[in-house]
């Protein structure tokens, strides 16, 4: 197969969109869980202690410092925070939430939340 001059520029953006890595996977939908009071203090995978208190999460791939708005599908609440951490580390979850984050969903007395979750920067 012949590939034109413009291919060394388009495999790039071809095989991201391929892979997940484009625009597509700015949003996510699946199951939330939230960490708190055993972590706190701890230091987190980007290095800064965890602040339960603090609007930020865990997530197994996007880079520390993302926004990322989070939606409680079951009531629509919405909270955005910043990814400063790696996880969830339980299986069937795409994020871990603090507990501020966590109280602003209304999800803190079930523990686990189905949510939407959207990239807002990078």
């Amino acid at each position: 197969m012949r590939r034109s001059g413009l291919w060394p520029i388009l495999y790039p953006l071809v095989m991201a969109i391929a892979s997940g890595c484009g625009s597509a996977s700015k949003k996510e939908v699946g199951m939330a869980s939230w960490y708190g009071s055993r972590h706190h203090g701890k230091q987190t995978a980007s290095g800064q202690p965890f602040n339960q208190y603090a609007l930020t999460a865990a997530h197994p791939k996007l880079p520390f410092g993302t926004q990322v708005r989070v939606t409680n599908l079951s009531n629509g609440k919405e909270v955005i925070v910043r990814i400063n951490d790696r996880g969830p580390y339980k299986g069937g979850r795409i994020i871990d939430l603090s507990l501020a984050a966590a109280r602003r969903l209304d999800m803190e007395v079930d523990g686990i939340s189905r949510v939407r979750i959207e990239v807002l920067s990078d």
